[in-house]
């Protein structure tokens, strides 16, 4: 007796039909069974991976930088530190305390090194007519593309320059290397050169190619102003340092402003 063969197919098929879809069964690229609504799945349970319990962060606009905490805890470090290194020299300076007596030392050390011509020429990059035509000129074209906070928040800036370190002046009455006139600390030209080149760089560099080059130049231009009315006996080095620390924290402001402008000016503009 011969065995005859059995046909081919799963169990539970009848003659040679094809298979048919059985509910239940989970297919490759079908949503999950009672209607979950969840690719990939035979029935309705949670997913258990950890794809599936993350929950969506918050929302961002497109164009958008999402805010940096490490940027923040910079922008503070920055402005605690220099705050108190210019409270620290102005309380040395006020109470005739050791650090004033060093630098009055120092200073006469310094005086008088260095071709005459050229430190003429350094200390003069702090006077009026030199940094503001500078500052002006990166105001125009910042404005010209379009940009307004801040612009304004500079011109702000170098308004304030006098209102902060005419009344220190008046109030330490510091004499100066080469004379017993008072009105020294903290130096107006140091001051002066320290914000309008910082913030006419601060405005620039979004605009440029190697944007590096303007804080780069900003800052040896301001080094050299304070290089400047050192060797030539205009003010004590302490006197160019403090308007650094008073100045450096109204510079970070603006970096801060600048950023959020920029930020800004970007969100307005329409993705592609």
């Amino acid at each position: 007796m011969r065995d005859t063969p059995r046909p081919q197919g799963t169990a539970g098929d009848t003659g040679s039909e094809l298979p048919r879809h059985r509910p239940g069964c989970a297919f490759a690229h079908a949503t999950g069974a009672s209607g979950s609504g969840t690719p990939h799945r035979s029935d309705g349970r949670p997913s258990h991976t950890p794809r599936g319990a993350r929950q969506a962060g918050p929302t961002v606009r497109p164009g958008t930088t999402p805010p940096v905490p490490g940027r923040t805890a910079l922008f503070f470090s920055l402005v605690s530190g220099l705050s108190a290194l210019f409270a620290l020299i102005t309380w040395q300076i006020e109470a005739d305390g050791p650090l004033r007596r060093l630098d009055e030392r120092a200073g006469r050390a310094l005086v008088g090194h260095g071709p005459q011509w050229l430190t003429e020429c350094l200390a003069d990059l702090g006077n009026m007519q030199v940094a503001l035509p500078v500052l002006g000129c990166a105001v125009v074209l910042t404005l010209l593309r379009g940009e307004r906070r801040a612009p304004l928040a500079t011109v702000l800036a170098m308004v304030a320059v006098p209102l902060l370190v005419v009344p220190l002046k008046d109030w330490i009455a510091r004499p100066g290397p080469l004379t017993d006139a008072t009105g020294y600390y903290p130096s107006g030209h140091a001051a002066t050169a320290a914000v309008a080149y910082g913030a006419a760089a601060l405005l620039l560099a979004p605009h440029v190619r190697r944007s590096w080059m303007m804080p780069v130049a900003a800052v040896l231009m301001t080094v050299a102003t304070g290089i400047g009315l050192v060797l030539r006996g205009y003010h004590w080095p302490l006197d160019v340092l403090g308007s650094w620390c008073l100045c450096g924290v109204m510079l970070v402001a603006l970096w801060l402003v600048s950023r959020r402008s920029r930020r800004r000016s970007s969100s307005r503009t329409p993705s592609c």
